[in-house]
């Protein structure tokens, strides 16, 4: 396990958000009267806008618009992420500690938008862990096209062999997979699926978990007991 720099997604692995966006969603489709439909609603997580758009306006083709769905989502989600800290996932500041201390240069590559994402990471107290920070509207394809994690890489002036990817999502996965990335998978709200395991990726519990074993496997490495 080689690598020069890590490369995280935020909503779901960084940021305790999945569940803050879902309720959200819940809540428009109790206020629009229109039935919540949850396998539908878990396609979207890892997508940027675009993506969201296609399977939220197939899902509620016959139900309502996606305008005004969206609307009334967003209606409910913003005023939260945007003037309160997300809730941080476990392990988090000790992978990113730990990262800095080994001079490991840092990224986060996110479907969302820009300066939404600057919000969250800076309400979080982490946005100064990161040297880059790519996002959703910077790309034409989002995950699972590998576009974002190369944007990511070329910025950290790294090889994408030589990065790391942490990701919650199995569209993310499917990014840094086909970015030809090192992978860990910390599952949120979905599990990673069939398909998706056969990539022989890691996947892990948590940040702590993914920390302690790159802490272990680097003094391995050096020497160390």
């Amino acid at each position: 396990m080689n690598y020069q720099a890590a490369i995280f997604d935020m909503d779901g692995l960084l940021l305790d958000t999945e569940r803050v966006c879902l309720e959200a969603f819940r809540a428009a489709c109790y206020a629009l009267s229109v039935p919540f439909l949850e396998e539908t609603y878990l396609g979207i997580i890892g997508r940027n806008a675009q993506g969201i758009e296609e399977v939220l306006s197939a899902g509620y083709s016959d139900k309502i618009a996606y305008p005004i769905l969206r609307a009334a989502w967003m209606e409910r989600y913003h005023p939260v992420v945007e003037t309160q800290a997300i809730p941080l996932k476990k392990g988090v500041i000790e992978l990113l500690d730990w990262l800095k201390t080994q001079n490991i240069p840092m990224a986060v590559a996110t479907s969302t938008h820009k300066e939404l994402a600057i919000t969250k990471l800076k309400l979080a107290g982490i946005y100064d862990y990161f040297e880059q920070l790519s996002a959703g509207c910077e790309v034409s394809k989002g995950k699972p096209d590998p576009e974002i994690f190369l944007l990511a890489a070329e910025r950290l002036k790294k090889l994408p062999e030589s990065c790391l990817v942490f990701e919650d999502s199995n569209n993310g996965v499917r990014s840094g997979i086909a970015a030809n990335m090192q992978v860990f998978q910390i599952p949120d709200l979905v599990k990673p699926c069939a398909e998706v395991v056969k990539f022989g990726h890691h996947i892990e519990e948590s940040l702590l978990v993914v920390q302690q074993k790159l802490a272990k496997h680097a003094s391995l490495s050096q020497g160390k007991v």
